[in-house]
């Protein structure tokens, strides 16, 4: 971490630090990695390879991937969709891990539990950059998708055609784009959470990682099992998949509000167990 934080000023009170100062020093810390920078250029490709994929085959289908030929507005959502089943949780948990983790391993987070920023507010922090990534990445993903969308795929005078047949204008096409960017941050923020409370346990990164994806693979595979359907409800990966219902006319509420609701649950869980580690924490 960088010195900035731990000289957050001369008062003798802990907690004292400007909390703004804290979040921008956060900010610049997590956007300036390289390892960030190289993250989110190969997310921007995923789209770009998916439209020029659909293109070279010039043909539909009933599929996600079908949908998108002469429909370019679908790409950013069969985009987030596809890439929430291991890249972006990837990006969450890359982030996670440096979070406290890294610092762990890097001998900084002691400077960090004893500077005057206390810990409460510490976690806030640490939570503000791995939610940043999550947001960004999403963006990203989004932004790169609808451009190449409309450029290399295109469509009906940037319309989208729905999966139920019905056609969508701009304005309304990109405000599903929105609600599923918006879906997508949601559910990276449940991993991300779960990730922070794993990383305050470790002082090794790669646990980190190979516990989320993982967790996430396992869960996937649990969900797949028709024996073991009970424990659906309680999977986060139960609703990896309800991002693609924006593209339905009318579009349905249910599985997107009931992810939604889970991965609260999962942000309540991870945050609270962060929470309590930090707060108990020998510095």
């Amino acid at each position: 971490m960088t010195a900035s934080l731990v000289e957050t000023g001369t008062t003798p009170h802990r907690g004292s630090a400007p909390m703004g100062r804290l979040l921008g020093a956060e900010l610049r810390w997590v956007l300036r990695r390289p390892r960030t920078l190289v993250m989110l250029g190969l997310f921007a490709l995923v789209p770009i390879l998916i439209a020029i994929g659909v293109v070279v085959a010039d043909r539909g289908g009933n599929g996600l991937i079908g949908a998108i030929a002469g429909n370019g507005l679908v790409l950013p959502v069969v985009a987030m969709t596809l890439m929430l089943a291991l890249l972006l949780p990837l990006a969450v948990g890359m982030a996670a891990a440096d979070a406290i983790a890294g610092e762990a391993a890097h001998g900084t987070l002691r400077g960090l539990l004893l500077a005057p920023v206390g810990r409460g507010r510490l976690v806030v922090m640490k939570a503000f950059g791995v939610l940043v990534v999550a947001v960004v990445a999403t963006l990203v993903v989004a932004v790169v998708g609808v451009v190449a969308g409309l450029v290399v795929v295109g469509g009906a005078d940037g319309t989208l055609v729905t999966l139920s047949g019905t056609t969508l204008g701009f304005g309304e096409a990109m405000g599903r784009v929105g609600i599923a960017a918006l879906w997508t941050v949601g559910q990276l923020a449940a991993v991300g959470a779960i990730a922070l409370a794993i990383s305050a346990f470790t002082e090794h990164p790669l646990v980190v990682l190979a516990s989320v994806l993982g967790g996430l693979i396992v869960f996937g595979v649990l969900g797949a099992i028709p024996a073991l359907d009970w424990l659906a409800p309680y999977l986060l990966t139960t609703g990896f998949s309800a991002g693609a219902d924006v593209l339905r006319d009318p579009m349905s509420w249910g599985d997107i509000g009931g992810s939604t609701l889970r991965a609260l649950c999962y942000i309540a869980i991870g945050g609270g167990i962060t929470t309590s580690r930090m707060l108990t924490r020998d510095a």
